[in-house]
């Protein structure tokens, strides 16, 4: 086939199969069995995050294959690849953790680097856990090839002595377990039925936070996001978007074409709208970067001030994601915002259609109490909430889906990492009224700016959830519950007044206001700092070191690379 006179005389994949000169690699195409017909379609990489690591990724591969079967089905030649994943259930409460949002960059890296290296004309990027969301998101926008994203899909509720429980009560039960309120036989039961199917933790944690993302930003398939991943439609899902992928070639709509200032903020108006993950605020931030467009935790917060929190999803509330989609999944949350105003309906999606067009046919569902109308929310404004204040000048946040305090003010009590602080909830060396403080848990001071659900959980399964108060520079998994204040920046490692608290100060936190402030003159502030000086990471080489070296501050997304604004030239154009 003639490369003039096909599709492919635009696309990447042209500098690998046309022309006489790439004989030698077609002679590789032709060894893996493809037909000359193939080698001549578009190539769509087929990205996928399956491991067999947690329940969350070991369905991913299954999908795939539906992936694939569209693609050819529409004349395309799909090319499946593997990436890795670190999954935070497993990583958390230990150093593993630390190699967790690290591996969002490695996830972003390396798509791009085998979509550059085998030039693939668009990519359909699979994804389960947490951090492979975003960075599968991230690369799509990097690389900006026509691109389909697809959740893997969540898991089941489990079952305990007819209670629905999720990993969060795993967590909990070992608070409880510490203080005498769980027997060691009823700890083995519970994690024997917590998590009973494939797929990613239940409840509006990070993972499906970020699967609502996929949807409200345009990248994925309407409805796509939210059935579990044991569901056989799911493969359906997957089918329809390798078919759809190769229209998006045709048309030449790119992910720049949908992801935009505009649907950056619907997609942080449905974090704020389903009291989603304070991690979303880190996510959008680096998708944004990857388009050149400045959209910081600051951008966030302002959206999520002004967003009713609609959707009565755990931990804050009563559902899981299973429920929601039964009630009519993400597009039923969309639509009453975009009823309301809350949505723009003018953004592009990966359909071909805008939002609101995709959105019209949805009726509201009366027969649900999953998702209250955007006019009579459960709150006004938003299940997350930005801070700012003389302890945090470059913001923080928190998460206050299902709080009935918004207001906290205790005396200092400091760990530097968060082992100190998970030993001492589990010797109860702490008191009620306490503001712990967790610091050097950072993006550079970690490295790694590790969730602290361990160490939380534990305080909530004591009791001590509405108790106490926390704030950290590292993370809060989306499960986490209670007045618990991440990403305070700049962090400690950098010199940020997060490291120069002690033990006693007065810290006073609104999220009402979005304040967080000690009670310190800014001259004693500077007078500490004097005496401050940077500490060692404990990582001289390997991923960690060189993430430490490259990574920027939490407030703009926690990134690596000059991002969009940077690049001279998009791999899509080449």
């Amino acid at each position: 086939m003639d490369a003039k006179t096909s599709i492919k005389s635009r696309l990447p994949s042209r500098h690998v199969t046309e022309g006489p000169s790439r004989a030698p690699h077609r002679s590789y195409l032709y060894a893996m069995g493809l037909t000359t017909e193939q080698i001549h379609q578009p190539f769509v990489g087929v990205a996928s995050c399956w491991n067999e690591a947690a329940p969350c990724n070991i369905s991913l591969m299954r999908q795939a294959q539906a992936v694939k079967k569209g693609v050819a089905s529409a004349n395309g030649t799909p090319r499946e690849f593997c990436t890795i994943t670190v999954t935070d259930g497993i990583a958390m409460g230990h150093e593993g953790m630390r190699s967790s949002l690290p591996s969002r960059e490695v996830i972003a890296d390396s798509v791009e680097l085998t979509v550059r290296g085998h030039s693939y004309d668009a990519l359909v990027g699979l994804a389960g856990c947490d951090k492979s969301l975003p960075g599968m998101m991230m690369a799509m926008c990097r690389l900006n090839v026509p691109s389909i994203f697809i959740y893997g899909g969540s898991i089941l509720p489990g079952n305990f002595r007819g209670q629905q429980v999720t990993v969060q009560d795993m967590f909990e039960a070992v608070g409880k377990h510490s203080v005498g309120e769980m027997s060691d036989e009823d700890l083995d039961e519970i994690e024997r039925v917590a998590c009973p199917s494939a797929g990613a933790c239940g409840a509006q944690f990070t993972a499906n936070t970020m699967a609502t993302v996929s949807e409200a930003i345009g990248l994925a398939l309407p409805y796509s996001a939210g059935a579990p991943a044991p569901y056989e439609i799911r493969d359906a899902f997957c089918m329809a978007a390798g078919e759809k992928v190769m229209e998006l070639i045709a048309l030449n709509i790119r992910p720049r074409d949908i992801v935009t200032r505009k649907s950056l903020e619907n997609a942080a108006a449905v974090v704020a709208a389903s009291g989603g993950s304070t991690n979303a605020a880190l996510h959008l931030p680096a998708i944004a970067h990857e388009c050149g467009i400045e959209f910081n935790l600051f951008d966030v917060a302002e959206i999520f001030k002004k967003t009713p929190y609609v959707a009565d999803l755990k931990p804050g509330g009563r559902y899981v994601a299973k429920d929601m989609f039964e009630a009519g999944g993400i597009p039923l949350l969309m639509k009453t915002l975009l009823d309301h105003g809350h949505l723009h309906g003018d953004c592009l999606t990966v359909t071909g259609r805008t939002m609101a067009e995709n959105l019209k046919s949805v009726k509201w569902n009366p027969h649900q109490d999953v998702v209250r109308p955007a006019n009579n929310p459960i709150t006004p404004t938003g299940g997350v909430v930005g801070m700012k204040g003389n302890l945090a000048p470059d913001g923080a946040i928190v998460k206050v889906a299902g709080m009935s305090m918004l207001k906290f003010t205790g005396p200092a009590l400091v760990f530097d990492c968060e082992e100190e602080a998970f030993e001492a909830v589990e010797k109860r060396t702490y008191k009620e009224g306490d503001v712990i403080v967790i610091r050097y848990e950072g993006p550079k001071g970690g490295p790694g700016m590790r969730e602290m659900l361990a160490t939380t959980a534990a305080l909530y399964g004591q009791g001590m959830g509405n108790k106490v108060a926390l704030i950290t520079d590292g993370r809060f998994s989306g499960a986490t519950r209670g007045f618990c204040v991440g990403h305070v920046g700049p962090e400690a490692a950098v010199g940020g007044p997060i490291g120069l608290i002690r033990n006693g100060d007065v810290i006073e936190l609104d999220a009402v206001a979005g304040t967080l402030n000690v009670k310190l003159t800014d001259a004693e502030l500077a007078e500490r700092k004097k005496s401050w000086k940077p500490r060692e990471n404990g990582t001289g080489s390997g991923a960690l070191w060189k993430y430490a070296q490259q990574v920027g501050p939490a407030v703009k997304g926690a990134v690596t690379h000059p991002g969009g604004a940077g690049e001279k030239s998009c791999y899509a154009d080449i």
